[in-house]
């Protein structure tokens, strides 16, 4: 027995089950399911992606998960409880798998590849999540990770912005729509404009040097360069090659690899530079033979520079090979790297084109601790840090450093007794105060581990070198006392023994005798001699020597003063624990000089501040240690160096240190009496305000206030924990006359703006977190009340353009974040005072992006929980603000969107704000709170200003432009409050708005609103995917057929009141049912029942009705919109909603049935049209389908509908597709049908199309011009004649050139088809009929059948050419008939007429042709096998069109078809007759010496005469001029004559033909000339014609040639000296144009009378 389910609701498919048993449910591996019931090991249910499809399945496939049941019953939804984010993963996952398919299908193959990594990380981050083994942190950032990942993917695939709080999906029902649009916001710019990092990393990686001579070790070293100030601003990379290159230890990355950190946003300019030098160790002179030294020297080589700006633009690792350049002079090698900068050539060489360092470079932006999670695989190699020198811009607390730098800078040594400048080397070694060496500490550079000595590279034969060699000392504090540096110098000998002989040495304390270390800056040192190494032994031996020449006494020492020998270095230390400020010694050890305080105290405000933030604690100390000392005597210095402190951590370089100080506060501050002086000397400032003439020092005060009352706050709960609470009272009133004092200040009204109105801003700023504070001993209410005064104490009335303005806002948005806001009692004290504020501003809308902040602070903060309290609480907004919320919500959307990005997204932000305020008040409205809201409104004129603000209101909340495309949520939380408002709304029009009140702009305005509200795309639920799809029904269900329930049920309401709306709605009623929702569709649709009906009561016909509907139905199918199950809705009988049958069904019991019905057919046949028109344009392409179905939709237009804007509009649609297709003759048709419709008359005609306003017959000039060109780019010359000759006085040489083109231009016939389309999947207006089209040029019948078959390649050809039977036509296939056909000109006079030139017959043999035909052969009885022809008849088929081709069209349906039997005796006629026009024709070409070559004539020639002799006209003479046959069909008499006669005049052209042709033959085919004459002469005798009958035939011909070649003589602006030939061939172009007078004009498309 199946049983429902409790607890097993939800779970996963653990194997594929096929569902081969009854009733059973097919699985797939990984499918969720939702079970109903269970049974012995059986489930009953559905797969969740398709709950539609219920089944059986067997309870062990299936691993069962927690799940929560929402509305349990039988619309029941199941929800797992699982984490969010793992929830959010699978669901993104199945739908991203879909569209992942798609991807592939589609061809995007590099977004597939990257969408198929991203799913399996995140994946792999899914299953550490499952596990759950991770700390909180780690647990955090993986879930940011998973969530970042699944926000690329949605933005790559299209869809959907998920709003998360804490990396969860938010329920949009459940909090707030301020808080969800503010999450989305978040979301929104984030992505589209991401926050600029203030701190950039470097990654380099060094990979290889690429030389073709190396042949020694090399040493490079990487820094950074900032060549506007000339000094590097990075520490040393540094990295050894081995002889080929490559570094030493490739399996050690960190020497490979590095991180230059803490690059601030100004250090990425065009002038700083990644600069490479380059040492090689090995012999003093490159080259030098081996025997001269074996000793081994650093030598400089090359540098290469790279700007820190090429790397922009690049967001991932990219390789570089750097150029390498040496130094002309070693003495300019330590400006090598800026000369090459600054492109001194003269100063460095190219090493080599094959000489190149290859590194991989990116830069890597945000903090360390981003850059460590966004980049592991960086740092799970070991890569080395390389430091910046100095603090970077922004200090982290915490940060623990002691480094000393140190550069050695340049020396003056003298040559010793050499003949030549000495080789220096310096070597470097630190000692500790002991005198023992520190080993380890001394550091060339961050690649390798430290070192006991460094030594210096050596320039060749120099007395004054210069090094700028930089070292790095990290000296321990403990060690730091007493160290020092030593420099020996000695001079390397290039002699073969290569010694490095020691003559001197320098020294450098690290301390001073003060406890101070050296300052920074460049020191000249003093070089003591010294040979041996031994006398440095014991370094107290030269300790006591002076160690510079800045630190010898005057008059001491003169020796070694005057010495000419100097030693230069740099040195820079950078320490959080140490300090070489003196001042700031003294101010730490104040008890020791306690005379020096006041002095000490007034020097801390020059002192650096990172030297303050380094000492912040003891600085606090030792502050509030002196105001214990002495409070009256220090109080003031005391409180203006805390002031100094407070401000100090409000710079962006030390904003860090903020929580330094809070945790100081909390933890380490011990001043329990302090509150006392604070509070004193703070109303001591805060009562001089108004008085004093500098403000500057108040304004510090001031702006330092709030950590002067986290002072002040904890000095007394120190002070209450240490004595139980005593002097409460007097710590409260001292707070009250501070607080009096600043409200006195604060309500001083200046005049303009006043250093007292910065100094009132300043406070304001600060004022909410010092309420923050003051709740530590406060309760709520009395700050609260101390808050509303403060804000209440201000000037009502300021400048407008006052500072204060803002400020006083600013201040408002920080105390609605307050936990004063949030706390209800609290609120109801304050509210008032936000609400007066507020609508101040927004009356006058003024500061406005500070109002939208206010007001969503104020709608996010948790309501209270009573149903009582929100009522209040939403009245008393409602109450204050409706009114002019709307209006700016009106005046923001109508302003003009900024350009600049940041200034958009801030007009989007304050718009989207003040959107949600409005919808998050109208959700918390119910039906009591509505009542009360339009009961606020006095008169009906402000009821209805109010409704249409409203509806404005959400008509612009509506527009696809509101929220961003992929806001979807936010749209239909939107949408739901729309309709909700709406259906209370509903009660309001009915009561207030009808009968004698009825109003027609409120009742246009609402059915307005509810059109456009059912066609907005995010409603259109048919275009979403299935799981998206069902989210939204389970949530909202379809709200389209909601509102349309309530456009019914309101339509119905308005009886008589109808007839105002029926014209203004039609339209939009007519786009609500295209929509794709067979509901709605039943709902409204009887709606035009009542328009037709009331229009047919009103005027006797229902013709407004009519035009409007057919004129909206064009657009709105055009748009997309419509289906095949709309049109068979609005056609068919179909119970519709309620008790209204189908529209058709209730015309039709209407007295004006008739004309109903026909309207019904009418809009059915259109839509039939237009569906078909709209697929053929989907597809994109060009082709006869496209034509022939806007060909059929404007004859459509005309004929039935006489829609002429609309015909004129298809006109020029289809005139477009002709030009896109080259079918020029076929576009110039289709303009003539315009220019038919216009007159030459100076009628003035609007602007229209592309068409300029302008007069009719300036119109039709302008399309007589456009016909022409096409028809000459068609050659259709004959037609260009007939058009020019209405323009005959301005266009005669035009006319002229189509004369000269018809007749020396050629021009190819087109063959012409006849194609059949049967079976019920084609179009309408193809279905089960014939046309005939005109092939291209050079299209023969194989070609076109090709053609055919790939515009609907799902058609089969059918290989007969019968008629197929009703079978086909009925069948659910495409089936083309297709063969070739022949035209049959209409009138023969131009075709029979001698003097016509042939070029022109040509023309109308394939122009203007309204019938065609195709000839099958039979035979008719028995055949006779010894002559056919006996028996050889033909069947003709006869195919009449609807218009003659070419036209608008390259085809046309068949109109008529006719089939006629020929008999074999008119057969045969017809064949001779066409033999001998082709001879003529042959001929006359030859004649004329158009023919380039004889041989066509040669083998017409031959054709005939052989055919002749060996069976042909004697066939014909057997079988037709026998007795027999004679006597037999005395019928046929007249016919035997006139073959006999046809018979008769081929023999004459031919002796004819053969008398031309013996003219001009060539000599190579004289035999064959004499054998076509000696068979000739046997053909006629066979004829028996005699010889004396061809003179007067001959003469006849030769005449008749001779009019054609004065025809084909020229034009006569050609020929000016041949007036008479040029007359005979115009007047025989002409009087061929005039015999086809019963040809079709190019402007008719009639069929011509049959003469």
């Amino acid at each position: 027995m199946w049983i429902p389910t409790e607890h097993e609701k939800y779970g996963v498919v653990l194997a594929n089950f096929r569902g081969m048993v009854q009733h059973g449910l097919p699985l797939e591996i990984g499918d969720t399911v939702q079970i109903l019931e269970k049974c012995e090991g059986w489930y009953r249910g559905f797969i969740t992606k398709n709950p539609n499809v219920k089944g059986i399945f067997p309870s062990s496939y299936i691993h069962l998960k927690n799940a929560h049941v929402k509305n349990k019953g039988q619309f029941e939804t199941v929800i797992p409880t699982e984490d969010s984010v793992i929830t959010e993963i699978t669901m993104t996952l199945r739908d991203w798998g879909t569209m992942w398919k798609q991807l592939y299908m589609r061809n995007e193959g590099d977004l597939f590849h990257r969408l198929w990594h991203v799913m399996n990380e995140i994946l792999e981050l899914r299953q550490q999540v499952l596990v759950g083994h991770l700390t909180h942190d780690r647990l955090s950032d993986i879930k940011q990770h998973i969530t970042a990942r699944l926000d690329w993917g949605n933005e790559q695939l299209g869809l959907d912005l998920v709003p998360r709080r804490d990396f969860g999906m938010v329920d949009p029902d459940e909090i707030s729509i301020t808080e969800l649009y503010r999450l989305m916001e978040r979301r929104h710019r984030r992505r589209e404009a991401p926050p600029q990092a203030s701190m950039h990393h470097l990654f380099l990686q060094m990979k290889s040097m690429m030389s073709s001579n190396l042949g020694e070790e090399l040493e490079v070293f990487f820094s950074v360069y900032d060549s506007r100030e000339m000094r590097p601003i990075s520490e040393r990379f540094f990295v050894r090659l081995n002889k080929q290159g490559l570094p030493k230890s490739p399996e050690k990355t960190e020497r490979q690899c590095t991180l230059f950190v803490d690059l601030g946003s100004s250090d990425l300019r065009k002038d700083v530079y990644v600069v490479a030098h380059i040492f090689r160790i090995g012999r003093m002179v490159a080259g030098e033979k081996k025997s001269v030294s074996n000793t081994q020297y650093k030598r400089p080589y090359g540098c290469a520079v790279i700007s820190v700006a090429d790397l922009l633009t690049a967001d991932f690792k990219d390789d570089h090979l750097l150029k390498i350049y040496s130094c002309n002079a070693e003495s300019e090698w330590y400006q090598i790297h800026d000369s090459i900068i600054r492109k001194v050539s003269s100063r460095y060489s190219h090493i080599g084109s094959n000489t190149g360092l290859n590194v991989s470079l990116q830069l890597l932006h945000g903090d360390m601790e981003q850059i460590r999670k966004d980049y592991m695989r960086l740092f799970t190699r070991n890569v080395s840090i390389t430091k910046r020198l100095g603090f970077s811009d922004i200090i982290i607390p915490g940060e623990i450093r002691n480094d000393l730098y140190v550069t050695l800078e340049r020396g003056e040594f003298e040559k010793g007794g050499k003949s030549v400048a000495r080789n220096v080397e310096v070597t470097v070694y630190l000692l500790g105060g002991d005198g023992q060496l520190l080993k380890g500490l001394v550091c060339c550079g961050s690649g390798e581990p430290g070192v006991d000595e460094h030594r210096s590279f050596v320039l060749y034969h120099s007395n004054s070198p210069r090094w700028a060699e930089q070292i790095k000392l990290p000296i321990p504090l403990e060690m730091f006392h007493g160290t020092h540096l030593r420099f020996e110098l000695r001079h390397c000998s290039t002699k073969e023994k290569g010694e490095k002989k020691l003559f001197g040495f320098s020294f450098f304390p690290l301390m001073q005798d003060d406890g101070r270390p050296l300052p920074d800056g460049t020191h000249e040192l003093i070089v003591h001699k010294c040979e041996e190494t031994a006398d440095l032994q014991d370094p107290a031996r030269y300790l006591k020597l002076p160690f510079s020449k800045a630190s010898l006494q005057p008059g001491n020492n003169q020796t070694i003063k005057n010495s000419k020998e100097s030693f230069w270095i740099q040195s820079s230390l950078c320490s959080t624990k140490l300090t070489q400020n003196g001042d700031m010694l003294d101010l730490l050890k104040w008890r020791v000089h306690p005379d020096r305080i006041i002095d000490c105290l007034s020097k801390l405000k020059d002192i650096d501040g990172t030297e303050i933030v380094k000492f912040l604690q003891d600085t606090l100390d030792t502050l509030f240690g002196i105001l214990d000392e002495s409070p009256q005597r220090y109080g003031l210095k005391v409180f203006d160096c805390l002031v100094h402190v407070i401000n100090l951590l409000q710079d962006s370089k030390f904003q860090l240190f903020k929580p330094v100080m809070d945790n100081y506060i909390e933890n380490h501050f011990a001043g329990a009496l302090s509150y006392r002086d604070l509070i004193r000397v703070l109303k001591w400032y805060v009562d001089r305000i108004i008085d004093a003439e500098h403000q500057e020092q108040i304004q510090q005060v001031l702006k330092a206030s709030e950590y002067l009352f986290k002072y002040i706050v904890q000095s007394r709960r120190l002070y209450a924990a240490a004595t139980g609470g005593q002097n409460e009272e007097e710590f409260r009133c001292s707070v009250h006359e501070l607080f009096k004092s600043i409200h006195l200040f604060l309500s001083h009204e200046s005049k303009g703006i006043s250093p007292i109105t910065h100094t009132q801003a300043v406070f304001l700023r600060s004022f909410p977190t010092v309420c923050c504070e003051l709740l530590k001993i406060f309760s709520m209410r009395e700050v609260a009340n101390l808050a509303r005064d403060t804000l209440s104490s201000l000037p009502a009335l300021t400048h407008t353009d006052c500072p204060l303005q803002a400020v006083k806002l600013q201040c408002m948005v920080k105390t609605v974040e307050s936990p004063l806001y949030v706390n209800p009692e609290s609120r109801c004290v304050l509210l008032p005072v936000v609400l007066r504020l507020l609508h101040t501003h927004l009356q006058e809308q003024r500061e406005l992006v500070l109002c939208a902040n206010i007001l969503t602070s104020m709608l996010t903060v948790n309501t209270p929980a009573t149903e009582c309290g929100v009522s209040e609480e939403v009245n008393l907004v409602m109450e204050s603000l409706s009114g002019v919320l709307l209006r700016t919500v009106l005046e923001v959307t109508n302003r003009p969107q900024p350009a600049a990005t940041s200034l958009r997204l801030q007009y989007q932000d304050v718009t989207g704000e003040f959107v949600a305020c409005l919808l998050t008040l109208l959700r918390q409205l119910k039906d009591k709170e509505y009542q009360q809201l339009l009961s606020r409104f006095p008169t009906k004129d402000e009821l209805t200003s109010f409704l249409l603000q409203l509806f404005t209101v959400f008509r612009i909340l509506i527009r696809p432009d509101m929220f961003p495309k992929d806001w979807t949520v936010m749209r239909l939380v939107a949408n739901n409050v729309i309709i909700t408002t709406i259906l209370y709304l509903s009660d309001t029009l009915r009561n207030n708005f009808l009968n004698e009140k009825f109003d027609f702009k409120v009742w246009e305005s609402y059915f307005y609103l509810c059109i456009i509200f059912i066609n907005q795309p995010c409603l259109q639920l048919e275009m979403f995917p299935p799981s998206k799809r069902k989210k939204v029904l389970e949530k909202y269900g379809d709200m389209r057929v909601m509102i349309g329930c309530e456009i019914f049920s309101m339509w119905q309401h308005l009886g008589d009141y109808k007839l105002n709306l029926i014209s203004t709605l039609i339209g939009p009623f007519m786009e609500v049912t295209l929509v794709p929702q067979m509901d709605l569709r039943n709902v409204l649709i009887p709606i035009f029942h009542d328009m037709m009906d009331c229009e047919q009561q009103r005027s006797g016909n229902f013709k407004q009705v009519e035009a409007k509907l057919i004129d909206k139905l064009d657009g709105l199918m055009s748009e997309g919109k419509g289906d095949e199950t709309y049109r068979e809705l609005f056609n068919n009988i179909i119970p519709l909603f309620g008790p209204y049958p189908s529209l058709l069904k209730k015309i039709e019991r209407e007295t004006w049935r008739e004309s109903g019905v026909s309207h019904i057919a009418t809009v059915t046949r259109l839509m039939e049209r237009l569906l078909d028109y709209r697929d053929c344009m989907k597809i994109g392409e060009v082709d006869g389908k496209t034509m022939g179905c806007t060909v059929n939709l404007l004859n459509f237009y005309k004929t039935e509908l006489n829609k002429e804007e609309m015909y004129i509009r298809y006109i020029h649609k289809l005139y477009e597709l002709h030009l896109k297709a080259q079918n020029y003759t076929e576009a110039s048709y289709t303009l003539l049908l315009y220019d038919e419709l216009l007159e030459w008359t100076e009628r003035p005609l609007r602007e229209f199309l592309t068409y300029p306003m302008q007069s009719e017959w300036q119109r039709k000039e302008c399309l007589h011009l456009t016909i022409i060109h096409n028809f000459d780019r068609g050659k259709c010359w004959e037609n260009c004649i007939i058009l020019c000759r209405e323009l005959a006085n301005q266009y005669g040489m035009m006319e002229a050139s189509f004369y000269d083109k018809i007749m020396n231009q050629q021009r190819l016939e087109p063959e012409f088809f006849r194609v059949g389309f049967y079976g019920k999947k084609f179009p309408f207006f193809l279905r089960n009929k014939e046309f005939v089209c005109r092939g291209n040029d050079y299209e023969r019948l194989e070609a076109f059948q090709q053609r055919m078959l790939s515009e609907f390649p799902h058609a089969i050809a059918m290989q007969h050419a019968n008629l197929p039977d009703q079978t086909i036509h009925q069948a659910d296939a495409q089936y083309l008939q297709i063969y070739a056909v022949s035209p049959v000109p209409e009138n023969q006079d131009v075709l029979q007429r001698d003097g016509v030139p042939n070029n022109i017959k040509s023309f109308y043999k394939v122009n203007h042709i309204w019938r065609f035909r195709y000839d099958r052969p039979f035979h008719k009885g028995t055949k006779d096998k010894e002559n056919e022809f006996k028996s050889l008849w033909v069947e003709r088929t006869t195919l009449t069109l609807a218009q003659s081709l070419p036209g608008i069209s390259r085809w046309f349906e068949v109109e008529k078809r006719e089939l006629v039997e020929m008999s074999p005796l008119e057969n045969a006629s017809e064949v001779i007759e066409n033999k001998t026009l082709q001879l003529r024709t042959l001929i006359a070409q030859c004649q004329m010496r158009q023919m380039l070559n004889i041989n066509p004539l040669t083998m017409c020639l031959n054709g005939v005469i052989d055919a002749a002799v060996n069976g042909g006209l004697a066939r014909y003479q057997e079988a037709f001029f026998a007795k027999d046959y004679i006597a037999n069909h005395p019928e046929d008499g007249e016919k035997i004559t006139r073959l006999r006669e046809l018979m008769f005049e081929q023999a004459h052209i031919l002796e004819f033909g053969l008398a031309v042709h013996e003219k001009f033959v060539p000599q190579d085919m004289r035999p064959l000339h004499k054998k076509l004459v000696d068979q000739f002469h046997v053909m006629r005798s066979s004829l028996g014609i005699q010889p004396q009958e061809f003179p007067l035939m001959c003469e006849l011909v030769l005449c008749i040639l001779q009019m054609a070649a004065r025809a084909h003589a020229g034009p006569p602006y050609l020929m000016p000296s041949a007036q008479r030939e040029a007359e005979s061939w115009r007047d025989a172009v002409l009087s061929a144009i005039q015999l086809s007078t019963d040809i079709p004009h190019p402007h008719c498309h009639h069929r011509p009378q049959t003469k």
